[in-house]
């Protein structure tokens, strides 16, 4: 039997694996500086980063069984890009730089320690904790769960009222009041941990509030947006071409149900913008060779996921040669490392420049237009993807949500829709 993982699962196995990483952490520093250091982001026993890598990579680790060196290769390549991804986010939603993990080389080999870490884990540990977690009842691990994401989310959020809403100075002076309320001690303990954690966090309150404001600056959240709708949508119209060249027909090419636009291109060129930033000053064969390993780590990932989560395949090289597993191939890697060259080098600066000529106000407001108008066509495609894949075994519907998807989203429109989408066996 294949051994398939549920939502719950992964997010179950996501804190677990935060737990295991953020204890592992703990356990070297304290090796090495004799003390007591809480090095996450979080004042929970968490290190998200480690538990995000485990549950993207526990599905497609199982689709490479015993293929030790593609699942390493995964676990290296999926370490690294979860930590560049997060070592930004941590930067943007901080203010601090200070708070990121490091970069250049020693970030290179620390995630291939890691991944080789947690290679060993899969295939040695993994197994009682996939036996253990199979034992819990379903509704306890959903309970457990969504208790772990509350507690998270709130944590979170004190984190980040304490960096956004307090200096140094404003610290110092609260401490020595004879005085003070229960939240201002509580700030006060989270940024005392905060400065243990992260050497030279003080240094930087000063020069953040003399900084003139301009809209999407560097990379964050709103840069990232225009990036990806941007991209999805020339990304759509590049294979709808490409279709009607090699094969003298316009084909629709598009991701969501409304609209030409490509998730997985504008997802790639998320990825690729926030992973290949720091190359952007290197020779070209880097950045070719940093392209080649996350670009096809991508399509596969893509492609394992939307397997697990609808029941479809969009694309398959399996007669192809040099394929790994029918997900990606060697030349589609190729391509992949020209693009990131091109990317990186001429198309992203211009347009990194032209984004952040938007006038501050005016770009808030239709980014967050933006969001909205894509999560809720992101939703409707979900819906549509998994009635459509259940219909094919159930062609009855149970209640009104599916009787709407199959009156306004029937075969004729999915077929015509997405025309090369196929169904698995065990859906």
């Amino acid at each position: 039997m294949e051994i398939t993982y549920t939502t719950v699962d992964l997010l179950l196995y996501l804190f677990i694996y935060a737990f295991l990483g953020w204890g592992l952490t703990v356990c070297g520093d304290a090796l090495r500086h004799r003390r007591f250091i809480n090095h996450g982001f979080l004042n929970l026993p968490l290190t998200l980063p480690y538990g995000i890598t485990a549950a993207l990579l526990l599905p497609v680790l199982s689709s490479l069984n015993h293929n030790w060196l593609l699942q390493y290769l995964a676990s290296a390549i999926f370490c690294f890009l979860v930590r560049s991804l997060s070592d930004q986010f941590v930067r943007r939603v901080s203010g601090k730089s200070a708070m990121a993990v490091g970069d250049g080389k020693e970030s290179i080999l620390s995630c291939l320690a890691i991944a080789a870490i947690f290679f060993v884990c899969y295939l040695v540990i993994h197994p009682m904790i996939f036996a253990l977690v199979q034992l819990i009842p379903d509704g306890i691990s959903l309970l457990v769960v969504i208790l772990l994401t509350v507690l998270a989310a709130i944590d979170f959020a004190s984190v980040m009222l304490t960096l956004r809403t307090n200096t140094v100075s404003k610290l110092t002076q609260a401490r020595q009041e004879s005085t003070r309320r229960l939240a201002d001690r509580i700030v006060s303990s989270i940024w005392r941990r905060l400065q243990k954690a992260y050497p030279g966090i003080e240094a930087e309150d000063e020069a953040d509030s003399s900084r003139k404001y301009v809209f999407a600056q560097g990379l964050c959240f709103d840069k990232l947006v225009w990036v990806f709708l941007v991209s999805s949508f020339l990304g759509a119209l590049i294979e709808m071409c490409f279709c009607r060249v090699q094969g003298g027909v316009w084909m629709s090419r598009s991701s969501l149900l409304y609209g030409p636009f490509s998730v997985v291109w504008g997802l790639g060129a998320v990825i690729l913008t926030v992973s290949l930033q720091r190359l952007a000053n290197k020779p070209d064969r880097y950045v070719f060779l940093a392209g080649f390993v996350i670009g096809g780590a991508y399509e596969y990932l893509c492609s394992v996921f939307t397997e697990l989560l609808f029941g479809t395949v969009f694309w398959d090289y399996s007669d192809m040669p040099l394929n790994i597993g029918g997900r990606t191939n060697v030349l589609y890697c190729i391509f992949w490392g020209l693009l990131s060259v091109f990317w990186i080098k001429v198309l992203y600066p211009p347009m990194s420049k032209g984004i952040e000529h938007l006038r501050p106000l005016a770009g808030k407001v239709l980014t967050w237009i933006v969001v909205v108008l894509m999560l809720c066509d992101g939703l409707l495609t979900a819906g549509a993807m998994v009635r459509c894949t259940a219909r094919q075994t159930d062609p009855v519907a149970d209640n009104m949500i599916e009787a709407f998807f199959d009156t306004t989203y029937d075969d004729q429109f999915m077929e015509n829709r997405w025309p090369n989408m196929e169904f698995t066996q065990s859906h």
